[in-house]
């Protein structure tokens, strides 16, 4: 609390243009030197919103993130649909054998949290429009 107003924490923006398209496929996030997950979701995580947990699509090829990636993300073989339906949640190491990508990302940036943005998508294309992506943290 900070001058007697209170804040609450909100989930970074984060938006990212990857080498392939893996917008249908889980992600995980490695360690930093790529050997094992260090999260992955629980089929019961994998929605946002009441919603398969799809990136946003955007402008120039970004993908808006709705699940909490980061610079260690890789994707799975599965999909958010395919995960959606398994009856449990795989091991780490189970995991670890279905990645099809361990360096997937072109460019990553993190623009500030989701709660700055009354209108994410559109805010988002709007300042990849105008080239002003490149004024916020490169993660990537």
């Amino acid at each position: 609390m900070k001058d007697g107003k209170t804040s609450s924490a909100s989930p970074p923006c984060i938006i990212y243009k990857t080498k392939s398209d893996y917008s249908k496929n889980i992600p995980v996030i490695l360690s930093d030197d790529r050997t094992r997950i260090v999260s992955y979701p629980d089929v019961k995580d994998v929605y946002f919103k009441g919603e398969l947990a799809y990136p946003t699509a955007l402008n120039d090829g970004f993908l808006l993130d709705n699940r909490g990636i980061g610079p260690n993300v890789a994707f799975l073989s599965i999909t958010y649909d395919q995960y959606s339906k398994m009856l449990k949640t795989p091991s780490s190491g189970e995991l670890f054998a279905l990645i099809i990508d361990k360096y997937p990302l072109k460019e990553m940036y993190q623009c500030g949290t989701r709660n700055m943005y009354s209108d994410i998508e559109s805010e988002m294309n709007r300042l990849i429009s105008a080239d002003s992506i490149k004024t916020f943290t490169k993660l990537k």
